[in-house]
């Protein structure tokens, strides 16, 4: 089960990779500052992640004007990441969760999907400036994804 509205939501440092430059991608960096979107998505380069992610890469602006930052999480490695990044013109910040610490963290870590082994469900939540989690979603399968009117809805709420 996803983390509920209402808990502190778990902070997290992992890697990201984007031309030379490999760094950490922390929740705790936004507190006090901005809002953030966490986006779990399950794998890189699958059809429904690749349209998630250009979907979601052509309306940060939307996402900076309410005040939000985003960050997606999958348990791909960094460079996998990047390598995806580049080929769909994806402008997130990607974060790996390669040890799958901070899926299982916000309760969003599947055993198995497909055959492919354990990896993050479809997720979404919105972690306000003071870190709680004020709006969680695990969509009902992988394939469908999380309601981004909602998302917004709530960013709006909190700027």
């Amino acid at each position: 089960m996803p983390l509920s509205v209402g808990t502190k939501a778990p902070d997290f440092s992992l890697k990201s990779k984007k031309g030379d430059a490999v760094t950490d991608v922390k929740l705790s960096a936004n507190i006090g500052s901005k809002n953030t979107v966490v986006l779990f998505f399950p794998l890189a380069f699958t059809g429904v992640c690749t349209n998630e992610m250009c979907s979601v890469s052509q309306g940060l602006g939307e996402y900076a004007s309410l005040g939000a930052d985003v960050i997606a999480i999958s348990v791909d490695s960094p460079f996998t990441q990047e390598a995806w990044a580049k080929q769909n013109n994806i402008g997130i910040t990607l974060a790996s969760d390669l040890n799958k610490v901070t899926a299982k963290a916000y309760g969003v870590l599947l055993d198995d999907l497909g055959g492919f082994g354990s990896t993050a469900a479809r997720a979404a939540f919105v972690v306000d400036k003071k870190g709680v989690i004020q709006y969680a979603e695990q969509t009902p399968t992988p394939k469908d994804l999380p309601n981004f009117d909602a998302i917004r809805a709530k960013l709006g709420e909190l700027k």
